[in-house]
């Protein structure tokens, strides 16, 4: 049956975009009601499946039904502005393309949880009813449904109809005026809002405030209350500033009685209103600072702009130490003065805490900060200040690169070869740099990519002439490289001088460092107390049922926990295969690092930062901010403190063990270990002190330690990229990896070598490998 004689030609349909794994949108049908407000970009709420209403976006407006099934209405339309624009729509195909994913999976990830509908429509009476509307049998069964229950949720309407009746029974009783449809929690955003207080207007005059004054001298309390409010608010000013009032919450903290202050209020002397105010710390335009560039700096930032000419990509290599940030300030402010956005992407949320604070003492107000640990209203905010103008400057993790920027004249991508900025689950498995350089493209813009160790894919293409290169290889105030050496772990073994898997040479220097009242950071890229939990007697090893990966061992929580996917148990007390009590842990991670140095350095003051110690909002800041103010003598952690922090006072930095970086089984190990090592030893020495690494070691005289210790990153990526070119690694190919997942390992397995096979015949063997089996 052809359902387009359903219709009549102004029938307006949408196609709606909807957060679930199918191939397109859905279209549904727009009521009359609608059809004048409806936007490209806007959301929707849509009635999905059964029983499920989800929050659309609105991909398409058009007069074509669709023919293989029965378009729904739309049952609300949430915005009056689209909150999404065309080159976002843009990007989420290109990214659903590109990446091998939905369109709706990438929507689902791009819009912050806050602009999305966060439950089940209700239905309630409208007040308004007069029950003067002629009803049928459904409608009145239905209205006396609602009225013993107050409300009920939209998915027991098809205890009434059908499912396909549904929507038009909603909208009878709508134009009927007889229910409304509303949302529980409607958005998950709410506006953050003040209470304030103001006196009356009638007391505004200066004889008027004088009489009020004399009157409350019985109540002692009261006028304290009102003189408090005058202190702030001088008589002589009160007709111009009064309306703006003072926040209530000032009289809790004054030695002033709230209760008088009610008083107050009861008798409609103060009155009380509310204010919709930001979230983000409003910063005085008087305060902020300017930035002088050396000579260097500012020949490189020149250097920048010109190859921009040329170039659409430009990568920065500029040596850890070297001020890049600096030229990145120079840079955004000639972008802003231009009149164009600028959207500065960095790879860790730790290093959002102390970047974020040296940004906004030079652009304040004018810059938004967007990462995951903000709670949903604060990243609503965000996108609204960027689609209102508030923001024109925007910091932030990979998610970043979906605010709806609509006038972008540059991308910084910081620290551009971390694989942070990788997605790995859930779809869309995207990599934030690599559509960076799309979305630039779209927009006309520039992207600058700036590390102290470019990826090797990034300098390749450098070399190649696709982007422009700029050098910075001097540190800024002619501050000097640390010093490395490499401890021999075989020697000390040899010479029994590992004490707690330390080095007789690193706690030596450890000890020095702490008298001299400077600070240390240990960087071990392991976190947990142990890798593993071991029986002596049969081998046992913890793993995880579903991962198949070793369980790591967590001291303090006495427990084991997967760190690929979270699953946690309690430690056995006896091994689980042979009924052992003999368990040991093998191996060294951050806790059990903290907790030894400690019994070394019962004096000093330690603290940890990895994943464990950071899960809360403002742990982060909490413990660089501690250590900054030279509240911690040593510093343990992962990689999160390897990049991007700047600490004055910090001359030692020790790597427990580089070995396990180097020896990863991933083609991309050496390149890590570099970065890595090359990023946590640009921690040390920083002005006017000279800096100290010590990389423990079993093998000192691995090619790659030697280049770290020179400092060689040319010489680095001449014989790592001759190495891919010999076994065709990228850039020279592309990896796609394909995982067959099943309940039953046996029939993964086949059906994995099954598609391994029709790959070959239409691929070629040599371009197929596998399958293999998990970890």
């Amino acid at each position: 049956m052809d359902t387009s004689l359903k219709y009549t030609t102004q029938t307006l349909f949408a196609d709606i975009i909807v957060p679930v794994p199918i191939p397109s949108a859905f279209t549904y049908r727009v009521s009359r009601e609608m059809e004048e407000y409806i936007q490209i970009g806007c959301r929707v709420i849509v009635p999905f499946g059964k029983g499920r209403i989800l929050t659309g976006v609105v991909a398409q407006i058009h007069q074509i039904p669709p023919q293989k099934y029965q378009a729904r209405y739309i049952i609300e339309l949430l915005d009056e502005t689209p909150m999404v624009n065309p080159i976002q729509l843009w990007l989420f195909e290109w990214i659903a393309g590109y990446y091998m994913c939905h369109i709706g999976e990438v929507m689902n990830v791009a819009l912050p949880s806050g602009l999305k509908v966060n439950s089940e429509s209700f239905i309630q009476l409208n007040p308004d009813f007069d029950g003067e509307a002629v009803l049928n049998e459904i409608e009145i069964a239905l209205l006396q449904a609602v009225q013993e229950k107050d409300s009920i949720p939209y998915k027991e309407l098809k205890n009434f109809v059908s499912e396909n009746e549904v929507n038009k029974l909603i909208k009878n009783l709508i134009s009927k005026n007889a229910i409304l449809l509303y949302e529980e929690t409607k958005e998950k955003y709410t506006p953050k809002k003040v209470k304030k207080i103001r006196l009356k207007r009638v007391y505004e005059g200066q004889i008027e405030i004088l009489e009020l004054i004399s009157s409350l001298e019985k109540s002692t309390k009261q006028q304290e209350v009102l003189l408090e409010y005058l202190t702030h608010i001088p008589m002589g000013e009160l007709t111009e500033k009064n309306k703006l009032g003072i926040e209530k919450t000032f009289f809790k903290n004054a030695a002033t009685s709230s209760s008088s202050l009610n008083t107050l209020i009861e008798k409609g002397i103060f009155e009380q209103f509310e204010i919709k105010v930001s979230r983000f710390e409003t910063i005085d335009d008087k305060t902020l600072k300017n930035i002088k560039l050396s000579e260097i700096q500012e020949k490189a930032s020149d250097e920048i702009v010109q190859k921009f000419q040329q170039k659409e990509v430009v990568l920065f290599h500029g040596v850890t130490g070297s001020g890049k940030t600096e030229v990145y300030i120079d840079l955004i402010k000639k972008v802003i003065e231009s009149g164009s956005q600028v959207l500065m992407l960095l790879p860790e949320i730790a290093l959002t805490t102390q970047i974020v604070s040296r940004l906004q003492k030079i652009f304040g107000d004018k810059m938004g900060v967007y990462h995951s640990r903000f709670s949903d209203n604060e990243r609503v905010e965000v996108w609204q200040g960027v689609i209102s103008g508030k923001f024109n400057f925007v910091v932030g993790v990979r998610s970043s690169i979906f605010l709806p920027f609509e006038n972008l004249g540059l991308i910084i991508v910081d620290e551009e070869h971390e694989s942070s900025y990788k997605q790995f689950d859930p779809a869309p498995r995207y990599h934030a740099r690599d559509v960076a350089v799309m979305l630039a493209h779209k927009h006309g813009a520039k992207v600058l990519m700036g590390s102290a160790t470019p990826s090797l894919e990034s300098y390749f293409q450098a070399q190649n002439d696709r982007y422009g290169l700029v050098t910075l290889s001097e540190r800024f105030a002619n501050a000097r490289l640390p010093e490395i050496h490499l401890i021999d772990l075989k020697e000390e073994r040899k010479n029994e001088t590992l004490k707690n898997d330390f080095s007789q040479a690193l706690l030596h220097e450890m000890e020095q460092n702490l008298d001299k009242k400077e600070q240390t950071i240990i960087f071990q890229n392991r976190r947990g107390y142990s890798p593993y939990l071991n029986c002596e007697v049969c081998n046992w090893i913890g793993t995880c049922h579903q991962c198949a990966v070793s369980l790591t061992y967590h001291y303090y929580e006495n427990s084991l926990v997967c760190h690929y996917c979270g699953h946690k148990e309690t430690v056995p007390k006896t091994c689980p295969e042979c009924g052992s009590g003999k368990l040991k842990t093998v191996g060294v991670g951050t806790e059990k690092i903290e907790d030894d140095l400690q019994i070394l350095f019962p004096a000093s003051r330690i603290q940890r930062m990895d994943l464990d110690t950071t899960r809360t909002k403002n742990a982060y800041q909490q413990i660089i901010g501690e250590f900054e103010s030279g509240e911690v003598d040593i510093l343990v952690g992962t990689q999160m403190i390897s990049k991007g922090l700047d600490f004055d006072n910090v001359s030692l930095v020790g790597v427990f063990n580089a070995d396990r970086m180097i020896y990863f089984p991933d083609f991309r190990a050496a390149e890590r270990a570099f970065q890595m090592l090359m990023q946590v030893s640009g921690r040390a020495g920083r002005k006017d002190k000279p800096g100290r690494v010590l990389i423990q070691t079993g093998g000192p005289q691995h090619p790659l330690l030697q280049m770290v210790v020179n400092n060689d990153y040319l010489g680095f990526y001449e014989k790592e990229i001759e190495e891919r070119r010999h076994f065709n690694y990228p850039p020279f190919s592309r990896l796609i990896e394909i995982t067959v997942k099943h309940e039953d390992r046996i029939l993964a397995h086949q059906a994995a070598g099954v598609l391994a096979s029709k790959l070959s015949t239409q691929l070629g063997k040599l371009r197929v490998l596998g399958p293999e089996k998990g970890m």
